[in-house]
């Protein structure tokens, strides 16, 4: 057994994150300043979009973008049931009627045929999530969404690297949003951004995120000399800090080195768990590129009678950390009370929600770490 505890999801620190927060310590400029500027810069270049903008988190930005794409109470926003509750949370915050649709049974992705069968009158965007960095079948979404005049916001927080027909999903219609959350590809350890190709958009994303000021703090204290900010709009606290950019900024440059090591290690994990009771991710479509940001595998309950958390509290007893990525959402309390939602709704999310559960996979694992999640699997399963 192992001697330490094997988290699911760890990043990569190294010296140079490390020396540039010093740097940004150093200078006393530890809010929201040039770092958060770089890191949009840096961001946008790497994505291919016109704009970013840098955000607290992927919840705060996907809250943003809700309110900025004119969503209003009375509207309905059509998302996936199987998601993080944050994509549905930032549709009841603008009051608006999060409405579920269910998923592909084994990409997880939004199913497209489903979202024709819940579009009304009162349907106003979809959310279509990339999960687990498998890009959604975005030309059947663009063309949905044209048909019906409907908003396409992103929820690419697993989704970085994520590539579909050659491009970047922060390159689509209307608007996305990444997460830099500690478990994800680069981390900013809590911290989003939202990109775009609207220019009036993103200015107005700024001016939401920093309590609705019409300039924000480091554009205040220019070299033209201090400017007094109006409040145009009742903004909310969601701007990102420097300490935060700084981290993302030589995060950002090693994407590359960290998705090849992921890469890797899905190649084992694909290889050596194959002959197991378990449903493991399918390849990704030939058009696609897949940032691969979990290894989401199924218990096979045709061929195995151990359950998805006998199986998790087996692997935790020998020291392999897992995940859940997750009870789908029209399960959970809320949910399923106030708007109504049973089992029974959406089988293929209720399917992947009874089985799922990720292992330990990042570019921090070593050869031994891999090993041992694989010998742990087959000491069980076998």
């Amino acid at each position: 057994m192992r001697s330490n505890y094997l988290v699911f999801g760890q990043p990569i620190i190294e010296k140079e994150e490390i020396e540039e927060v010093i740097s940004s310590l150093s200078s006393g400029w530890i809010g929201t300043g040039p770092k958060v500027a770089q890191f949009e810069s840096d961001f946008k270049d790497y994505i291919g979009s016109k704009y970013a903008v840098a955000v607290s988190s992927c919840t705060a930005g996907l809250h943003l973008s809700v309110l900025a794409m004119g969503v209003t109470p009375g509207d309905e926003v059509i998302l996936p049931a199987m998601t993080f509750a944050a994509t549905a949370n930032a549709v009841v915050h603008t009051g608006a009627k999060p409405v579920f649709v269910d998923v592909d049974k084994y990409e997880m992705t939004i199913d497209a045929d489903d979202i024709r069968r819940k579009i009304t009158s009162k349907t106003k965007a979809i959310i279509p999530v990339h999960f687990a960095g498998r890009a959604c079948n975005i030309r059947v979404l663009e063309k949905i969404a044209l048909e019906h005049n409907l908003i396409i916001i992103h929820d690419a927080a697993h989704a970085v690297e994520t590539e579909y027909a050659g491009k970047k999903i922060g390159c689509f219609k209307h608007i996305a949003n990444f997460s830099f959350y500690v478990t994800k590809n680069i981390t900013t350890a809590e911290g989003g951004m939202i990109t775009t190709d609207n220019e009036e958009l993103a200015q107005k994303l700024k001016i939401y995120a920093l309590h609705g000021m019409s300039k924000d703090a480091w554009k205040r204290f220019s070299d033209d000399g201090y400017r007094h900010y109006e409040i145009i709009y009742p903004g909310y606290k969601y701007n990102m800090t420097d300490l935060q950019a700084a981290i993302g900024i030589q995060q950002l440059k090693k994407v590359e080195r960290f998705a090849k090591r992921r890469n890797e290690i899905w190649g084992v994990y694909k290889k050596e768990l194959s002959n197991l009771p378990l449903i493991l991710p399918p390849d990704p479509a030939k058009f696609t590129s897949h940032a691969l940001h979990l290894f989401t595998v199924m218990v096979d309950t045709s061929q195995t009678k151990i359950t998805r958390d006998e199986l998790i509290n087996k692997l935790h007893r020998m020291k392999i950390g897992t995940g859940v990525h997750y009870i789908a959402l029209h399960l959970q309390p809320y949910y399923r009370d106030c708007f109504g939602y049973k089992r029974g709704d959406f089988p293929n999310a209720e399917f992947i929600s009874d089985r799922t559960f990720s292992i330990p996979f990042s570019a921090k694992l070593t050869d031994e770490d891999v090993q041992d999640v694989i010998s742990s699997l087959k000491e069980i399963l076998q």
